[in-house]
């Protein structure tokens, strides 16, 4: 049979516990949501619904193709620039998603003959790019620059270290300076992916960066989603105008796929247009993370400290993880369940996302599910 091997391995699964599943949700849940990456509670904000809405009104409901021929329309054009601005880049590119997005840019800066030094508790995304690229790419230990350093020394030629700003599974932040420095001795680029930090950290919401001085750099390129802080959907590649423009020339998930919708883009732009107006959002997006972590450990349960809005509660199995979360969903509270293949380290977690615009009565009811629960 063509596709037995598939059996086999759902029962491997099942018995892994494993297992996973969809669960569609209604347009008003009754849950307190503290699973989704809307970390500025945006998505729903009538600035950026309209946006969606009068975008899509305007210039209809799809791209109707690639970027190259009939997708880019001046909606496109108005974001980049404007993203690019707030960010402190030379130039952007916006792309159908952040899974794009990373694919684009470590592709096509990753040459054959190059090196591609790559976190070890890096995205599936960034993953994915560095075994796209025609590059070799070597993994080295999480946020460890002089891992880095060491790698870069065993190479002559073009070479890029690729990392998150900020991990998805425990929310710590890498250290950019050091990455930077590291690839300066051996003059190599920096590619990273800033999807948890935009909106969230730096000045406003400018990004990780932005707050360590990187923003602008020549041999720095950054890599957003329009999908968490601001509410939308889609990714964008920030940096030196001459590397945007190899992108549009040679990034194949760019030119074979089709432009962004634009509502999404006129989402995401309203939503970034808010975010300047309002840069407290991300001081309390960071409040808000501190403040769980702070109870939660008071609690006794084991939290790593946030370094931006991801706040992760360590479980001692996938299958208590697993049961974790279902019980605080029937206790009215919806949270992210991590577990393996998706943690590097193997270790299962509960998942929060802190919201700017949860109260002070939300969080003490999170927490208080939350540890009920454990």
């Amino acid at each position: 049979m063509a596709f037995g091997w598939i059996d086999e391995q759902a029962e491997a699964r099942r018995r892994a516990g494993l297992v996973r599943t969809l669960r569609p949700r209604p347009a008003r849940s009754p849950l307190l949501d503290l699973a989704s990456n809307d970390y500025l509670g945006l998505a729903r904000h009538p600035e950026v619904t309209e946006g969606a809405a009068e975008a899509a009104r305007t210039w209809g409901g799809g791209a109707t193709g690639s970027r190259l021929v009939t997708g880019t329309t001046e909606l496109h054009g108005e974001l980049e620039r404007e993203l690019a601005d707030f960010c402190g880049f030379e130039s952007a590119l916006v792309l159908s998603s952040g899974y794009a997005a990373n694919l684009a840019a470590v592709t096509a800066l990753a040459p054959f003959g190059s090196l591609v030094v790559s976190d070890a508790g890096n995205h599936a995304s960034l993953i994915d790019g560095c075994r796209l690229a025609r590059g070799t790419t070597q993994v080295v230990p999480h946020a460890d620059p002089d891992a880095v350093r060491k790698a870069l020394g065993t190479h002559d030629g073009p070479a890029v270290t690729v990392s998150d700003t900020v991990f998805s599974v425990d929310g710590d932040a890498a250290p950019l300076a050091g990455l930077a420095r590291a690839c300066r001795e051996h003059g190599a680029g920096l590619i990273v992916d800033d999807a948890h930090g935009l909106g969230v950290l730096g000045d406003g919401g400018r990004g990780a960066p932005h707050a360590a001085g990187l923003a602008g750099d020549p041999d720095v390129v950054v890599t957003v989603t329009l999908s968490k802080s601001l509410g939308s959907q889609g990714g964008a590649v920030l940096g030196p105008a001459a590397v945007i423009d190899h992108l549009v020339n040679a990034a194949r998930t760019f030119i074979f796929d089709t432009g962004l919708a634009p509502a999404a883009a006129g989402a995401a732009l309203a939503a970034l247009r808010l975010l300047r107006r309002e840069p407290g959002r991300a001081a309390r997006a960071r409040e808000v993370a501190t403040a769980l972590h702070t109870r939660l450990t008071a609690e006794g349960l084991s939290a790593v400290r946030p370094d931006a809005a991801v706040v992760s509660v360590r479980a001692p199995s996938p299958e208590r993880a697993v049961r974790w979360a279902a019980d605080c969903r029937e206790a009215g509270l919806a949270v992210g369940c991590f577990r393996p293949p998706s943690v590097p380290d193997g270790v299962s977690r509960l998942r929060l996302t802190a919201r700017a615009d949860l109260t002070e009565e939300q969080i003490e009811h999170a927490v208080d599910v939350i540890s009920r629960n454990r």
